[in-house]
């Protein structure tokens, strides 16, 4: 059964750290960079926005598309809340790739490249507000 105040606590989590994020965007990449605390926030709210949604993809996968064959990999999760009619198809490819950054942070924090990551706060602030618009209004729908 589908667990609404469930996803909609993990959208609130996305949307707090999305303010978060808001307030890190204002600083310069100059700025983060040489700051290990305020680069440390960045990559860990990146990865916990990632990962909240990978959790509210999983649950919604999990009890509706009881016909699908489950994601293979996280990627492949965005993609499959397409097939759902969800997400629109493009917006699903669009943000699917935000995984590749999650998994840079959490796997191979050594290698991550600072400008990547710092380029990433626009494109997460953009795709993860669509991303929490587009679940609100699967919600509604439902009731």
């Amino acid at each position: 059964m589908l667990d609404k105040e469930l996803v909609k606590r993990k959208l609130s989590l996305i949307q707090d750290e999305l303010l978060k994020l808001e307030d890190l965007a204002k600083f310069s990449f100059e700025e983060i960079a040489k700051d290990y605390v305020k680069l440390s926030a960045v990559e860990r709210i990146l990865e916990r926005i990632v990962n909240r949604a990978l959790d509210i993809n999983y649950h919604l996968i999990s009890e509706l598309g009881k016909d699908l064959e489950p994601p293979k990999d996280y990627k492949e999760n965005f993609l499959k809340l397409a097939q759902l009619n969800i997400l629109p198809e493009e917006f699903a490819q669009r943000i699917s790739k935000s995984v590749g950054l999650r998994n840079i942070l959490v796997h191979e924090y050594d290698k991550v490249d600072h400008k990547i990551v710092y380029a990433s706060i626009e494109d997460c602030l953009k795709d993860y507000t669509v991303y929490l618009d587009y679940i609100l209004k699967f919600l509604e729908k439902l009731d």
